[in-house]
């Protein structure tokens, strides 16, 4: 299967948001898994990350900077899942404000301009209460969710993150 050719991923400015949060949160949350999509067999306790469709803004800043909504869920199991998620919600956004604001980069994906929370962590035992997109229809007994959302800004990395020519 071919993929993307060069010359094509040499006209991209900006690496996903996804990724950018996937890389800082996998190093600043060591030991838990951080991810973009649940596996159908999860294991917890788990950090979900989620661009929201609903906002995002692109305004020809020269500096080639991104704003995105991010709805980030935190999973953690019993005996102590509701308190471990409250807790690993937390230090998400420790994390995030950190790599913001000691200017952390991403080698290939840039870094954080601006973390503002939009809604802080709260308990939703249910996707009916998500409010961005989500996979599990109910979660597996015994299991907590803490739902934040954050609006953060990015600015590419230094050089393109994809080679100019083949």
């Amino acid at each position: 299967m071919a993929g993307i050719p060069a010359h094509i991923k040499a006209i991209a400015e900006l690496s996903p948001v996804e990724d950018l949060l996937l890389a800082v949160l996998r190093e600043g949350l060591p030991g838990i898994r951080v991810k973009s999509l649940i596996d159908q067999h999860e294991t917890f306790p788990l950090v979900l990350i989620r661009r929201d469709p609903s906002f995002g803004a692109w305004d020809g800043d020269t500096r080639f900077t991104d704003s995105a909504r991010v709805v980030i869920n935190c999973f953690a199991a019993d005996p102590n899942g509701d308190e471990d998620a409250a807790i690993l919600s937390e230090a998400v956004r420790v994390v995030l404000r950190d790599a913001w604001l000691k200017h952390h980069v991403v080698p290939g994906r840039g870094h954080i301009t601006r973390v503002d929370m939009n809604s802080s962590p709260r308990r939703a035992s249910d996707w009916a209460t998500a409010t961005g997109p989500v996979q599990y229809a109910d979660l597996p007994t015994g299991v907590w969710r803490y739902e934040s959302v954050y609006d953060i800004r990015i600015r590419k990395p230094r050089t393109r993150p994809f080679p100019l020519s083949t």
